[in-house]
């Protein structure tokens, strides 16, 4: 038995062998995003463990400092660019707060409406947490050359639009 799991092209094969007629045309192309992203998923966990932050906090104070000065936004705005939800903000607010990464005070828009600050703690990890990310992501798509990555990320953008319209989204 091999540790190396069959290739997009070997289980196309496969499947049309087993299966003639079997839609098989996305295999090579599906099929390796979906080991990309494992694979960027789990080095990634591995350099924010050791940077001493969660991917939930990377992207609440990742938010908040893309932002600019004063590095200050409300919830609703923080759902809205994470994409997640009102709860689930809530959460990460709370937890980044009772870790003094964040602060909170009444917003200026309504009798609901909180904003959110980064702290000078939160500041500084969020400093060191994304240059320790986007350097080793960095490092590994050097494997391609620059203009073929160019050429990827052009395509990955119209393939993510496509399915997007298709689903709806």
């Amino acid at each position: 038995m091999t540790d190396n799991p069959a290739g997009p092209a070997e289980i196309a094969a496969a499947w049309q062998r087993e299966r003639p007629g079997t839609p098989t045309e996305s295999i090579e192309i599906v099929t390796p995003i979906w080991r990309l992203a494992k694979m960027f998923a789990d080095d990634r966990a591995r350099v924010l463990r050791a940077a001493g932050i969660d991917a939930a906090t990377l992207d609440l104070l990742s938010v908040i400092r893309r932002s600019g000065p004063p590095y200050t936004l409300s919830t609703r705005e923080l759902a809205s660019r994470t994409l997640v939800t009102a709860g689930a903000i809530s959460q990460r607010v709370a937890r980044a707060e009772r870790d003094g990464l964040v602060r909170r005070a009444p917003g200026t828009t309504g009798r609901k409406s909180v904003n959110v600050s980064l702290t000078d703690e939160g500041h500084a990890l969020i400093e060191r947490s994304v240059d320790s990310v986007l350097s080793r992501e960095a490092s590994l798509v050097t494997g391609l050359p620059k203009e073929e990555r160019d050429t990827l990320v052009d395509l990955l953008a119209k393939l993510t639009a496509d399915v997007q319209r298709r689903q709806g989204l």
